[in-house]
Order: C-alpha cells, then structure tokens, then sequence
C-alpha cells in the first residue's frame, strides 16, 4: 500500500475532477441552499427614479429660507402623478413614494408644523436629505450575484426584486451510502447479543451530504459478506455520482471493501494517506464516478468525509472545494499522538474578537468517540511535521458550523 501525505491526496482529488454537473432551471421558491450557474445582473435601476425614504414633506431647498410654503397635496406609495412642484409649495410625500418633479429634498413630519394648509419649518435639513437616489440600491447592468454562489434568503430576496421567477443551478450529486460489518443494527433493530452496536454512521454521513448540497440514498447496513458488499456498491454506482462505504477497509479478515476495489476498474486516486483519523481510506474513480471507502469508526468516518467527500461535493456543484478554516489561539498545550497530519476535535468559541481553541469537554481516546463533534466544535489541523503545539500558538482549525 502506497501510503501518501495528506497534501498530495487533497491534490490528487482536485486534479481528478474535471468539470461540474450539467445545471437546470427551477423556481426561486425552491432555490435556497442551491449554487448558482450563471450570474445575476441587474436590468434596470433600483430605485428607477428618486424616492422618499421616509414620511415628510417634498420640498425645493431653498424653500426651506422661506420658513413657511403652502401644501400642495400629498404622494401616497404607489401613486404617480406628472404634477411638477413649483417654489413656495410642499407636497406631503411617504415612505417609497415617487418624488414629485421638481422637489429635491423631503424635510421630515418631525421638523414641521402643520397650520391650516401651511406647514411652518422649525428645523431645517441638508439639501437632498431622505431621498434617495437613482440606482441607490443597485445600477443596470451591475453583476448583483456572482455564478457561483449559494442562494441564501438575501440571495432570493434580491432574485424577488428583479423579478426573477426561475434561476439556472447546478444540478445536485447523487450520493450513496453503505455501512458495512455484522456488528452493526440499525436504528430500531433490536440487539440480540452484547457484541452488536448501533450504527450511526450513514445518518451523521447523510446529513453532511445534505447540508453540502447532494442528493442522498441510505443504503440497507450489509454484513460482512463480500458478495453482499460488491452487489450494493455495483449497484450504489449504476445510480449515483458519489458512492461513499463505511467499515472494511482496514486490515483485518473480513475487511473486504479494500479487496472488492482492487478487482474493479477503478482509478485510485490514493490508497491510503499519512493521516490520523483515517490512514487507511480509499478514494477511487470509475467511468466519472466517485467511490470513497471511509472507516467503521464513527469519528473517523466523520472527519474522513467532512475532509474529502464535501470538497467533491462542492466541486460538483459549481463551488470552491476550500473547507472554512479560521486562525485561533490554543488555550492549552496540544500533545502530538503520530508522526502524521492530525485533526482533532477541539472546542472552538469567538472571544473579543479572535477565535480560541481549546480541548474542554472534549475525550481522548479511540476515532469512535462522535460525542466529542458535540457542541462548539472544530477541528484542529496538526500538519504531519509539527510536534507538540503549546499553548498560545496560533493554529488553524476548521470551523464546522460554517460547513
């Protein structure tokens, strides 16, 4: 087995992939979370003309000398009129109202008296002042959201504004997961023996893949029966881009996914890396698509996926592959376990201004302790050449509530 720096199988993997998926045209109702596949540009101006941007009085400024003009009428929102303002007269204006021609100022209800049909100017304002301009809010032919974005509530919100029904994104990737070994029930199974645990794995793996944007399918748990595994994955890659196992690839007797991809057609892209969680994953391309053999353990399988299957997925979908590291000051001495690149969970929390990192509440132990992903958590990178990190050092760390 040609074991490789973590390093060269992040560029392995980006070097494999060539393109993202084809895209498709879908309602804005149902566009938050997708990515963009062309750019958003604005066709007109926002606002079109000069707008009030609050409830006062339209005025000309040098009115405002005059210390006292006659009301004219008023402007509610939604009106138009081509009624042009002339010296000595105010219009009463509203908020989002269109300023009447001739008006370059509103002067607020607040700096106003009311007399009659009059109104008595107590305070004056700056000329121009609540009104806003031409193409305040943004400019025809401005890029307002970059092709490849992800859609948020701002991004539908603005979509709304240009009168945008449908937009073009990336079609999503299918995935399938497979967890694999006897040992394993699944939820609601009932146990029969001591030796049997409950497995976790394909629901923490598929709410990853979900909240990175793919298509996911749970695959039945399969016990360690090599006809039974070679059938799902077979099976699994007919119908899905991304086909990600759980279990067998270490190097015991029934670990057999490891065996079942050397008989296969595959292109590997690493067979395993210098890394702890996780030394002994398998990557491996076929016809375009993707198959990654994760460990049985549920922190390592954890770490494995949040390390090389979301940066696949956001490929996939038109993105970056950059997962969101942050700087932050360990609060406590780190002890290397390994002569190899390391991530740890770590407690991770934003204090005057600079991220902290720490290991409370955090347990050492074996890669299936999962409750240590609890909380505010990220993973603390150890590059394989470091040793000991003292405490104060400055560390990178990947956030995992920015995933």
């Amino acid at each position: 087995m040609a074991f490789i720096t973590y390093e060269e199988s992040l560029k392995n993997l980006r070097q494999s992939f060539t393109k993202p998926k084809m895209s498709e045209k879908i309602f804005i109702d149902d566009a938050l979370g997708r990515v963009l596949s062309e750019e958003i540009v604005a066709d007109h101006n926002s606002p079109a003309y000069p707008t009030a941007a609050m409830d006062g009085y339209a005025i000309k400024f040098e009115d405002q000398s005059m210390g006292r003009l006659q009301i004219l009428g008023d402007r509610p929102a939604g009106s138009h009129s081509d009624e042009e303002l002339t010296g000595g007269y105010a219009i009463k204006t509203f908020t989002g109202s269109l300023m009447p021609k001739g008006s370059d100022t509103l002067i607020p209800i607040e700096n106003v008296e009311v007399e009659g049909n009059e109104i008595v100017i107590k305070e004056e304002v700056p000329k121009g002042f609540s009104v806003r301009p031409v193409g305040e809010n943004y400019k025809a032919g401005e890029v307002l959201i970059p092709k490849g974005s992800k859609i948020g509530f701002a991004e539908i919100g603005v979509l709304a504004s240009l009168n945008v029904s449908q937009v073009s994104v990336y079609k999503r990737p299918s995935l399938c997961i497979i967890s694999t070994g006897s040992e394993i029930l699944d939820v609601g199974e009932k146990q029969t023996n001591p030796a049997q645990i409950r497995s976790s794995n394909q629901f923490t793996l598929e709410a990853l893949a979900r909240t990175a944007g793919a298509v996911v399918t749970r695959s039945p748990l399969i016990k360690d029966d090599k006809e039974s595994i070679r059938t799902a994955i077979t099976a699994a890659l007919a119908d899905h881009d991304i086909v990600v196992t759980t279990g067998g690839v270490s190097v015991g007797d029934y670990d057999f996914v490891k065996e079942i991809l050397q008989n296969m057609e595959v292109e590997y892209i690493t067979e395993g890396v210098i890394l702890k969680p996780g030394q002994h994953i398998k990557i491996v391309r076929t016809g375009g698509k993707y198959i990654f053999a994760l460990p049985g353990f549920p922190y390592s399988s954890t770490v494995t996926f949040i390390l090389y299957v979301i940066p696949l997925i956001r490929m996939m979908t038109g993105q970056k592959p950059e997962l969101p590291y942050v700087k932050a000051v360990l609060k406590s001495t780190y002890r290397k376990r390994s002569k190899k690149t390391e991530f740890a969970a770590c407690h991770l929390t934003y204090e005057n201004g600079t991220y902290v990192a720490d290991f409370e509440g955090k347990k050492s132990g074996s890669s299936a302790i999962l409750t240590n992903m609890l909380g505010d958590t990220g993973l603390l990178d150890i590059p394989r050449e470091s040793s000991d990190i003292e405490a104060g050092s400055t560390v990178d760390v990947i956030h995992l509530k920015a995933l």
